[in-house]
């Protein structure tokens, strides 16, 4: 059997949500796809998915069709599906901990306050799964971050947004071409600021 990798990227789904910052995890998902010509998804109870192989390797693109609070409900269903382990997981996730454009790649990690990871880690029952965080931080003082996840990129972000869903694809696959060790040199500056949670590898 193929090695795999299953990449959930979460979201909200609809269009209502389809450019806030809270769906980051949808766009990588949407141009990781793009990228490799796959058009066909398969409808599944709790997401949509789609496959395809990378140097030998198994990629399964999944995302879930549940609101954001109830996302670990497709990791439960992958792993009924394929037999998922946690450590053949990726989920894709945005951070407001991190600065807009910033990328860190953990292969473990707590929820971070992040709800779509809180569910994802409860249906699991471990935190012991890589992770993809992207930074959308900071959130003004003044706003709330349950508004500011759900509210979209302002034209003078957006082009930043763009560019750090490409460099999230590139890290992605670098992930599957080289491993997570020289990915996570890669994409992970070592100046980066911004990581407070204290999240190890």
């Amino acid at each position: 059997m193929l090695p795999r990798l299953f990449l959930l990227g979460l979201g909200n789904p609809g269009p209502r949500y389809a450019h806030t910052r809270h769906n980051l995890g949808f766009r990588v998902i949407d141009a990781m796809a793009s990228s490799h010509g796959i058009a066909r998804w398969s409808q599944r109870q709790t997401l949509v998915r789609a496959e395809f192989d990378i140097v030998s390797t198994r990629i399964v693109l999944a995302k879930p069709q549940t609101y954001m609070n109830l996302s670990g409900h497709a990791a439960a269903e992958l792993r009924s599906d394929f037999g998922a382990e946690p450590g053949e997981l990726l989920v894709a996730v945005d951070d407001i901990a991190l600065p807009l454009g910033q990328l860190r790649l953990r292969i473990r990690g707590s929820d971070g306050g992040h709800n779509g990871l809180k569910s994802v880690i409860a249906e699991l029952g471990t935190s012991e799964f890589p992770r993809l965080r992207m930074g959308v931080g900071p959130v003004p003082s003044d706003v709330d971050p349950a508004e500011f996840v759900l509210s979209p990129f302002p034209s003078e972000e957006a082009l930043n947004a763009d560019a750090m869903v490409v460099r999230a694809v590139q890290c992605v696959e670098a992930v599957v071409r080289v491993g997570f060790d020289r990915a996570m040199g890669v994409f992970n500056a070592p100046d980066a600021i911004g990581d407070t949670n204290g999240e190890s590898r």
